[in-house]
């Protein structure tokens, strides 16, 4: 009779019992791994869209010249972010220096000098790698960057 209860205990053993852990962890431990290089690439993309504005602004806050330039100022944030199709939008507004609102005309400041401040904006969307449940297919990143026109 011991002979055979040494028999079942040995053949109750715990060896298949690792499998079904992995089994179960390996899955989650998986998405995990998919939903951390996709949020890896969206802060990527996020950062190169805001250096891309910046880039821009820096372009066209040169002189007055270059602050209207738009086609520059888009074509210098797309070189920043060559992997990215980045969409900019520009718009320069205009102040007088003791704080009076202008329309960027001249004779709008008599006791003081007109200051242009250059605003660019940048989009660029970012296609998901893989399709979670859960989670948008695509992410839109945003950037804007907003500086002085050197006179």
């Amino acid at each position: 009779m011991t002979n055979i209860l040494k028999r079942l205990r040995r053949s109750m053993g715990e060896g298949g019992q690792s499998i079904v852990e992995t089994a179960l962890v390996v899955p989650a431990l998986a998405t995990m791994l998919v939903g951390s290089v996709q949020m890896a690439r969206v802060i990527y993309a996020s950062i190169a869209v805001a250096n891309a504005a910046k880039a821009g602004a820096q372009y066209g806050c040169q002189s007055g010249y270059t602050a209207a330039d738009s086609t520059g100022i888009a074509t210098a944030a797309s070189n920043e972010a060559p992997n990215l199709t980045v969409s900019t939008t520009t718009a320069v507004a205009c102040a007088c220096s003791d704080g009076k609102a202008s329309t960027c005309l001249n004779t709008d400041c008599a006791n003081s000098h007109i200051e242009e401040t250059l605003t660019v904006n940048t989009q660029a969307t970012v296609a998901a790698t893989i399709r979670l449940p859960g989670l948008p297919s695509s992410y839109t990143v945003k950037g804007q960057s907003i500086q002085r026109v050197v006179q």
